[in-house]
């Protein structure tokens, strides 16, 4: 059992160095070989990435610093990361409610526990049909009805596919929140501390530090992406169930296993939740088949409270 655990350890290590290499790639794209200076080529430390065609290759990692890794702030937050079309793929048969998502986005977005960027539901669709837990976060969709409301352009589309908001314009009228038909959105009632502390540091990518009387909601970790890492919940999920990626590199990755996007959702059949409203999402489902886990798995660490609310969600 050890030597199994040692083993598993070794393969998420790997995984998160191969997710973190092909974030670098999403940054380095085309023009990685003409953007390795001589110093870099003399690193002897090795990272791995995948090329455009499709394969993985070993270089030399690089020393310096990325100059413009660094979060966006201002105007330069509203445009997004060149070239880039991010979209995430949760495969519903992984999913075990292990809550380490919300866990880590929490952590990464100082959210107090009643507060949840990323859900998770129980569902049954049915009642002939087994239960199955459904995470859910903003869908970034390319047809924001968010956006559209907002009075002061405080919610905002990027050319990358990521839809933020930007608290120091945000007037707290709700408007966004009543229009997500996705209820992705939080509303911060409670001033606190860690509002007051560092402001001069905020920006809309990594929403930190909210702001009281604001709106708040997932980011898709775009201060990360800058940096070459999967998202908080996506490098955090133990069962690999969250998927991220670049669609224009065709390339999505839970930091172990890393797929061909439009293939996944071709032969695995993925939807997008309420695809008719026409709000076009860019999070895709992965159908529950062949599950990994029974439903029930989930509800073994909850209190009683949280357990009796799942389970009364689900009767019909």
């Amino acid at each position: 059992m050890a030597n199994n655990k040692e083993h598993k350890d070794e393969n998420r290590r790997d995984f998160l160095k191969k997710g973190l290499a092909l974030g670098a790639v999403a940054l380095i794209g085309g023009k990685l070989n003409s953007n390795i200076n001589k110093e870099e080529e003399q690193s002897k430390e090795k990272i791995k990435v995948l090329t455009q065609d499709g394969e993985l290759i070993e270089i030399d990692k690089p020393e310096k610093s990325c100059s413009t890794c660094a979060p966006a702030k201002g105007d330069e937050a509203r445009k997004g990361i060149p070239g880039r079309k991010f979209t995430m793929v949760i495969d519903l048969s992984k999913c075990s409610n292990a809550r380490k998502c919300i866990e880590a986005c929490q952590h990464g977005h100082d959210l107090l526990p009643h507060q949840e960027f990323m859900t998770v539901s129980l569902i049954k669709d049915n009642k002939y049909s087994e239960p199955y837990w459904f995470p859910k976060s903003c869908y970034h969709c390319d047809n924001p009805p968010c956006v559209k409301v907002c009075p002061v352009g405080a919610t905002f589309k990027r050319t990358d596919g990521i839809v933020l908001v930007d608290a120091d314009a945000c007037v707290g009228c709700k408007f966004c929140i009543s229009a997500c038909p996705y209820s992705a959105r939080i509303f911060n009632w409670e001033d606190r501390e860690s509002y007051q502390d560092n402001s001069d540091d905020y920006s809309p990518e990594t929403s930190l530090p909210a702001q009281v009387g604001t709106v708040s909601k997932c980011d898709f970790c775009a201060d990360r992406s800058r940096e070459g890492k999967l998202p908080y919940c996506a490098e955090s999920c133990p069962m690999g169930a969250i998927y991220f990626g670049d669609i224009n590199e065709d390339t999505i990755t839970n930091g172990e296993e890393t797929l061909r996007f439009k293939k996944t959702i071709a032969d695995r059949g993925a939807y997008q939740e309420m695809k008719h409203l026409g709000t076009e999402p860019n999070v895709y489902y992965l159908p529950p088949v062949n599950k990994s886990y029974p439903y029930e798995r989930g509800l073994e660490d909850l209190s009683e409270e949280k357990k009796e609310m799942y389970l009364k969600s689900i009767k019909s």
